[in-house]
């Protein structure tokens, strides 16, 4: 009698989680907020004068959606959900693949071939039970770019291609929401927010995404992209708390190779194709 295939480590973990929590996504209804902790929890955010109860408060009615589950949104994604952010979207179609642990810090070995949406939102969910993780299985595509993307109120571009940034920033001139944009390669990394009244990426970059190179084709050295997602979630939290100087039409350079840091100013393209179609 043939005998069924022996269950893998991440299998027995995700039926273990879906007894407890239930199978997450957008229709899951939310976890109730633990309030007998959150005083002591976020303590250190009510100390800061930019952030204090009214700041936490929005933090937690915020929604942001971030766009790739990898070297970038790691970071980012287990900052917000520390500091809680009270809906997390995750975009991403790939699955977990031994190569993404180097750098990768939602995941671990138990982890490899699973989606990286349901690893991901399990980690966010053990990180802090009060967020409501929304998972979209497809990543981000033409025909659901749209939809997604209006529901939050900032979205963080983690991705590693340019055909998904270039989607990103037109939808986000469109419907008048901040893009927090974040690129790596080998030492080196890059960080601005696309915003309305802003410049867009085909502002900063007009040419063809098909011409761009492969981000697979560079290497990058592990904790990189954790200094550069950690920045974009700041960004992210700065523009919901409203404080702070923001990146918008700004673009921060960091070569952590020689530790040394340059901005240069975006201008507003006037001939960019896409710029003024969202609010200004």
């Amino acid at each position: 009698m043939r005998r069924g295939r022996k269950k893998k480590a991440w299998e027995m973990r995700r039926e273990n989680e879906m007894r407890r929590d239930g199978k997450m996504s957008e229709k899951m209804p939310e976890r109730k907020r633990e309030t007998s902790r959150d005083g002591a929890r976020y303590l250190r955010h009510r100390m800061l004068a930019q952030v204090g109860e009214d700041g936490q408060k929005k933090l937690e009615e915020s929604r942001v959606l971030i766009v790739g589950a990898g070297g970038l949104g790691s970071p980012a994604a287990l900052y917000l959900a520390a500091a809680g952010v009270g809906t997390i979207g995750l975009a991403d179609f790939d699955r977990v693949d031994v190569s993404n642990l180097q750098r990768q810090i939602l995941y671990t070995e138990l982890d490899v071939g699973r989606k990286k949406t349901e690893a991901a939102a399990a980690r966010l969910r053990e990180r802090n039970g009060a967020v409501r993780v929304l998972t979209y299985e497809d990543g981000l595509t033409e025909e659901n770019a749209r939809e997604i993307i209006g529901k939050y109120d900032v979205v963080i571009d983690a991705c590693d291609n340019f055909p998904t940034r270039y989607r990103i920033s037109d939808v986000c001139m469109e419907l008048g929401k901040p893009d927090v944009y974040g690129a790596i390669c080998e030492f080196m990394g890059q960080v601005t927010v696309f915003a309305p009244g802003g410049p867009c990426l085909r502002c900063l970059s007009p040419e063809d995404p098909a011409a761009a190179p492969d981000a697979r084709a560079f290497g990058v050295l592990g904790a990189v992209p954790g200094v550069i997602g950690s920045l974009q979630a700041v960004e992210a939290m700065k523009w919901i708390l409203g404080t702070g100087g923001s990146l918008k039409g700004r673009m921060l350079f960091l070569d952590l190779l020689s530790m040394r840091a340059d901005e240069i100013e975006i201008p507003v393209n006037p001939r960019c194709s896409r710029h003024g179609t969202g609010n200004s």
